[in-house]
């Protein structure tokens, strides 16, 4: 584990007169974008076609992705959160205009392979660094989920997207890739699960201005029932809905149109309202909003940055109650609390574990198993995530969870979490000072 992985803060507990303390000092923070171990980037052949109105001929160069999940173990049902990353376009500015920050729209595909195929879609925030005149486009990412319907290796690899930049012109780059499907980035191992909802579906395209129309497919619906494809802004319906038949196979084909410019995905159910049970998506589309502006009148346009997740604790040293030589019994104290930011504004989670040493003394040491504690966590108000604490019990070396925060269309917020502490000393053992590392790992 590096530092484009996990991060960690040590607590070294100390039994008796001395204190459980902090042995790394600095906060952890884990960015945005970290990698997971089997993702690498790859280069594949792209076509890029520049805006008719640049007057230039389409560009054939290389592009440089990334792929990266955030399950590569999921079960058959699961939903799995992916990270398309640009790393190098292939295209660039074609004009000799100077863009601003802010204003490139990435929307894009990624292909699945092995045990699952086909595609679905994926989009990005509209924010980028200014880009010079005839310079290269910077770096950006895109993000979007699939449903695991089938147990196995599914590979990743990065597909075709497009770049929409609204400075005085809307306009588009799309580009394709030259000898699909391009090098796998990400393999994921699916084993078969509990859960039953292997609905899917997929979108014809990642955007389109208000009132397009999209392409919804879907797969493994109840045969014959009536399917409701509706948009969503974050984990809200929108006013933008219609309704197909699936087929005796349980597929469908059918077109939704898109107005809301709030949309951030397509899904699809059955019944009357959403269900995790009989829905499928959200699958990533972002309306492009090419509304003219009227004379005499200027467009007003602001950017929310996503930042990182995050954490930091009150201090550094825990004294745990002295216990008497011959009694034994519980050492107790309470961990620091631990406060951990999720300023990302995406869709994953986190989870806070931690796993302790055998506490060692004179010619002694309590076994790690004997530490257990009791978690408990807080959410601060108007954060999108509820904090839920972990189970209450042993610690031990192999490790617990302390706290975590669900996966959804839209995470975040500001959590406080603490524990109560038990060391469970033996009757017998020497007098002295015993000390065991607990380690917290935040992902």
């Amino acid at each position: 584990m590096g530092s484009t992985g996990r991060r960690r803060r040590r607590l070294a507990a100390l039994l008796g007169a001395t204190a459980l303390a902090v042995t790394a000092g600095g906060a952890l923070a884990v960015p945005a974008g970290a990698v997971a171990a089997a993702s690498a980037a790859v280069d594949f052949g792209t076509h890029c076609v520049p805006p008719p109105i640049a007057g230039l001929p389409p560009i054939d160069g290389t592009t440089t992705a990334q792929i990266t999940v955030d399950n590569t173990t999921p079960k058959v049902g699961d939903t799995v959160t992916v990270k398309y990353k640009v790393v190098k376009p292939a295209a660039s500015n074609p004009t000799d205009l100077a863009l601003p920050a802010d204003i490139m729209t990435p929307t894009g595909k990624i292909t699945l392979g092995g045990a699952q195929s086909g595609d679905f879609t994926v989009a990005g925030p509209k924010k980028n660094d200014p880009v010079p005149g005839k310079g290269a486009f910077p770096p950006f990412e895109m993000t979007g989920t699939f449903t695991v319907t089938a147990p196995g290796a599914i590979t990743l690899s990065p597909g075709d997207y497009n770049i929409h930049t609204s400075y005085i012109l809307e306009l588009d780059t799309p580009c394709t890739v030259l000898t699909p499907p391009a090098p796998v980035s990400e393999t994921i191992t699916a084993t078969d699960g509990t859960q039953t909802n292997t609905r899917a579906i997929t979108l014809g395209s990642a955007s389109g201005a208000p009132g397009a129309n999209v392409t919804v497919s879907g797969a493994n619906f109840t045969p014959g029932a009536t399917v409701t494809l509706a948009g969503r802004s974050g984990a809200t319906q929108t006013g933008d809905t219609a309704t197909v038949t699936a087929d005796s196979q349980g597929a469908f084909s059918g077109t939704l149109a898109v107005s809301d410019k709030t949309t951030t995905g397509v899904v699809a159910y059955e019944g009357s309202s959403w269900s995790d049970t009989k829905g499928a998506g959200p699958a990533a589309y972002v309306v492009i909003d090419d509304t003219p502006i009227p004379d005499n009148s200027q467009k007003l346009t602001t950017t929310v940055k996503a930042g990182d997740l995050s954490m930091t604790q009150a201090g550094d040293a825990v004294q745990l109650k002295a216990v008497d030589f011959g009694k034994g019994g519980p050492s107790t104290g309470s961990l620091q609390t631990v406060t951990v930011k999720d300023f990302r504004g995406g869709p994953a989670g986190w989870s806070l574990t931690g796993k302790v040493t055998d506490f060692t003394g004179p010619g002694a040491k309590i076994d790690a198993g004997k530490l257990s504690w009791t978690p408990a966590c807080a959410t601060k108000a108007g954060s999108p995530s509820t904090c839920q604490p972990g189970s209450p019990g042993v610690v031990g070396g192999t490790g617990a969870t302390l706290a975590s925060a669900p996966d959804g269309t839209v995470t975040g917020g500001e959590f406080t979490v603490d524990a109560g502490l038990s060391l469970d000393v033996p009757a017998f053992t020497p007098p002295g000072s015993y000390s065991g590392v607990l380690t917290l790992t935040l992902t």
